[in-house]
């Protein structure tokens, strides 16, 4: 069996898990995600933990215990604390503005670039020049952080463009007369 999928699940005060008609619904302080059941994977709710087991013998069931596991850990996290990504703007006259659930960035366009959040998104810009993302659903926030991050990658010879703020970007040399 797959060791992730060994380890039960906590469920901590405060959020709500149920399992039926094929899908997994967690309910928190942060809003509610509901994933379907994968057909191979066996959950089990008892005294405040989830368990996880492969239906069969099959390696396929064995590995989609282990990741089911996963992702219903990711729920229960992202109910109860949430997910956040922070980006950073590196560059002379890059700045972020949040408005309402519209990100507005300048980052060296002849025009403003507008991005529109999802719901269940909220976006802050404690600086001029840092950007927060939260939310309760981990890919989410991960895949809007990427596509404001795509609006402008860092370039390699300055390092001008939006990264993540651990993000480590090696700078190239500049060419030798």
């Amino acid at each position: 069996m797959s060791r992730v999928g060994k380890m039960p699940v906590a469920i901590p005060q405060g959020v709500d898990v149920t399992v039926s008609n094929g899908q997994i619904s967690v309910k928190g302080a942060m809003g509610t995600l509901v994933r379907p059941a994968h057909a191979l994977v066996q959950v089990n709710s008892e005294a405040g933990k989830l368990s996880f087991a492969p239906a069969d013998d099959s390696a396929a069931a064995n590995a989609m215990s282990g990741t089911v596991r996963a992702l219903v850990a990711n729920m229960v996290h992202g109910v109860s604390k949430g997910f956040e990504r922070k980006l950073n703007l590196v560059g002379v006259g890059f700045r972020a503005q949040a408005q309402g659930q519209k990100l507005n960035l300048q980052i060296g366009f002849s025009h403003p670039v507008v991005k529109e959040m999802p719901a269940g998104i909220k976006v802050e810009c404690p600086t001029q020049t840092e950007i927060l993302i939260k939310g309760a659903d981990r890919q989410v926030v991960g895949q809007i952080a990427a596509e404001v991050r795509a609006f402008r990658p860092p370039e390699p010879y300055k390092g001008k463009g939006i990264r993540y703020s651990d993000e480590k970007v090696s700078l190239k040399e500049t060419k030798k007369k």
